[in-house]
């Protein structure tokens, strides 16, 4: 079993004792910290990868939402620095997505 099917399984059986009516202001809190240490994590990376994809925009004078578009549809080559790009770009989006689901709990 990997470490992520552990942690799932973990987290099914805290569910499990939950839905049974269990309850834990520990549990509570360590939940809360992990979930706002996540969101610390996230936000950090995407300020990092905006800074890199920043640098990319100001180089060629594109959005990297323009550029990413255009690089999708084949229309930007395949020249290092726009496959680095696009990869930044997918794992900003990523990030951005995993801080909208960690905000949600929060919230």
């Amino acid at each position: 079993m990997t470490a992520s099917e552990q942690t799932i399984n973990r987290l099914q059986h805290l569910e499990n004792f939950y839905r049974r009516g269990y309850r834990s202001d520990i549990i509570d809190r360590s939940i809360d910290k992990i979930i706002a240490l996540e969101k610390i994590a996230a936000q950090r990376d995407k300020l990092d990868l905006q800074e890199k994809l920043r640098k990319f925009e100001e180089k060629y004078q594109l959005s990297s939402e323009d550029f990413y578009s255009k690089f999708r549809k084949g229309e930007m080559g395949d020249a290092l620095d726009f496959v680095e790009w696009s990869v930044f770009y997918e794992m900003w989006e990523s990030v951005h997505e995993r801080l909208k689901i960690l905000e949600a709990e929060l919230a």
